[in-house]
């Protein structure tokens, strides 16, 4: 698919071009191209600042419906939105999870009580969500969740409440939130998809623990969260009791939605600075870089037409399968890419002058990309998703 843009999107691209120009300095210059992953413990109160002055502007959640708080931009709009705002070097949305997943979620399935509670933070870049699913025993096998959440009706004239006692892992910046959505089984002896529930739980009270775990950057923007019997409000669940894998599943829709297209201008940004490090070594002289350069180039691009493909489908969280291929694409390229740029730099890439060690930009992203096959589904899960789900294949009979 190839978008063409009209007169008036590219109207509105020079005006969302103009606002970053002339808001994106002084006090926020020194946010430009930071808080991406690996990179998302930089400047994480300036940047929820940040996200407060787009927010006055009317800038945070473009493409949400004008009734939430939104500008309602069209899809061309919202990919100009994300093409611009990473082309001029903004920071990583501190808001992400609660502008691309927690409130297309809450819009899609919620109740309108939960939409006037919980949208207008999420506009305002006041309350900041993170992301309640992966267990120690439940990553890519989601199904396999053994946090628990019990219905305590309470006293005479107390408020429900769900009380949640389990584990969660590899939780982005929990340390940083507000509030969890926390997949959990409200069905006593249920297993697998059935049984599990949506509920949205409040990080700050004393029954949650959260610990960084530290990465081999030497930062720690992902955590462990520990619910000992942690509360929320008995209306803070999203559909009904035992819908939860169908909302989660529709979550992860809405994760590869129109925001990708700003994570391929990050990626774009990245390569930028591997070819001016290429040419500044020597390393661009040499053919086989210069072919894996353009192989990256290439993957790039064919990254983005997905996307259009992905965005021409329906935008209520339906796993498309052009949507079902994107992940283990990306992680794959994303990951060569970090091979790429250690290459370019050469033998001193491994080489740190003395200690404390200070990573530069390239080095932690090499370091980072170690991780994409596996987080977020591992490759190997991703193409088992693909044979079953798109392409209709059995799965493998057990015991073999």
């Amino acid at each position: 698919m190839k978008i063409s843009f009209s007169p008036e999107d590219e109207q509105f691209r020079e005006e969302i071009a103009t606002w970053l120009k002339e808001n994106l300095k002084g006090e926020f210059e020194q946010l430009r191209h930071r808080g991406g992953p690996g990179d998302e413990h930089m400047f994480p109160e300036e940047r929820k600042v940040w996200e407060q002055h787009m927010a006055k502007a009317g800038w945070t959640c473009p493409g949400w419906p004008e009734e939430h708080g939104g500008r309602g931009l069209s899809i061309n709009q919202q990919v100009i939105f994300h093409e611009e705002y990473a082309r001029v070097g903004g920071p990583g949305h501190m808001g992400h999870i609660g502008e691309g997943l927690a409130g297309p979620t809450i819009i899609a399935f919620g109740t309108e009580e939960q939409k006037k509670r919980f949208l207008p933070g999420i506009v305002d870049g006041t309350e900041y969500w993170c992301q309640g699913y992966s267990e120690p025993s439940a990553g890519s096998d989601l199904a396999n969740v053994k946090t628990k959440a019990v219905l305590d009706e309470g006293l005479a004239g107390e408020k429900a409440q769900w009380k949640i006692s389990g584990q969660k892992v590899w939780t982005s910046l929990a340390h940083e939130s507000d509030w969890c959505f926390v997949i959990a089984r409200t069905e006593p002896g249920s297993q697998g998809h059935k049984g599990l529930s949506f509920l949205l739980v409040p990080m700050d009270q004393p029954n949650i623990e959260v610990r960084p775990i530290e990465q081999l950057t030497g930062t720690s923007e992902f955590n462990e969260v520990f619910f000992d019997d942690a509360v929320t409000d008995a209306d803070n669940i999203v559909g009904k009791p035992g819908e939860g894998w169908k909302i989660a599943m529709a979550l992860l829709g809405f994760e590869r939605g129109v925001s990708t297209l700003g994570q391929q201008m990050h990626f774009q940004n990245e390569l930028d600075e591997v070819i001016k490090a290429a040419q500044e070594s020597g390393a661009a002289e040499d053919p086989a870089i210069r072919q894996r350069i353009a192989d990256a180039w290439m993957g790039l691009r064919i990254m983005r037409y997905n996307s259009l493909r992905m965005l021409s489908g329906p935008q209520d969280g339906s796993l498309q399968k052009e949507a079902m291929i994107y992940k283990l694409y990306w992680a794959t390229w994303h990951s060569d890419l970090g091979k790429l740029a250690m290459d370019v730099r050469g033998a001193e890439s491994e080489i740190l002058p003395e200690g404390p060690y200070e990573l530069d930009r390239l080095q932690s992203m090499y370091l980072f990309t170690r991780s994409d096959t596996i987080y977020g589904g591992t490759n190997e899960i991703q193409r088992n998703i693909i044979a079953e789900r798109a392409l209709g294949m059995p799965k493998e009979p057990k015991g073999r």
